[in-house]
């Protein structure tokens, strides 16, 4: 009998001052049997990171929502549509090969890739080379240290607020607070 996902659940209190950007939203997670804590904050800090876009790109009319991510691979980690079902933004976590990386590339407006853990940097000199001509690739690397300090925010039930001002992300919640700051690599 094959394991069930695991489901999780965050009240995010977005301030993004940065892009104007001020929203709450109920988000559901699916956490894949073979998915870390980490990974699954990963992917919180990557929507809440980009969610700003949801008004930037769509005027607040799309849908910002999880994917399938590890249970189907050729489906993003996040992404936005627009209200003719169109993707907008195709969001990855972690250490994606190139030849998916150039296919969500064929079918979405913009993809983002927030590398994260101990092997991004080996990752990355492996493969920028082959990223080069993806024009509508951005990749974000989240330092190691910071990225596992958000296992301490995680429960099944969650009352988080991000602030995001001067490109770094600060996610609290009752727990704590853990600081971020993003390094653009592509």
């Amino acid at each position: 009998m094959a394991l069930k996902s695991t489901i999780f659940k965050a009240q995010l209190s977005i301030a993004d001052i940065d892009h104007g950007y001020y929203a709450d939203h109920a988000l559901t997670l699916a956490r894949h049997p073979s998915e870390t804590d980490e990974r699954m904050m990963v992917r919180l800090v990557a929507l809440a990171l980009q969610a700003h876009e949801l008004q930037d790109t769509c005027g607040g009319d799309g849908t910002l929502a999880f994917g399938t991510g590890l249970s189907d691979p050729s489906d993003p980690d996040a992404h936005l549509t627009d209200f003719t079902g169109r993707k907008r933004l195709w969001i990855e976590v972690g250490q994606p090969e190139d030849k998916p990386l150039a296919k969500a590339c064929s079918q979405s407006d913009a993809v983002i890739v927030y590398a994260f853990g101990h092997a991004a940097e080996v990752w990355w000199r492996g493969i920028e080379t082959k990223l080069t001509r993806l024009d509508k690739l951005q990749v974000w690397r989240l330092p190691a240290e910071q990225a596992q300090a958000l296992v301490s925010l995680a429960e099944r039930s969650m009352q988080l607020q991000a602030l995001i001002q001067d490109g770094a992300l600060t996610l609290s919640s009752p727990l704590g607070s853990v600081h971020l700051e993003p390094v653009r690599w592509k």
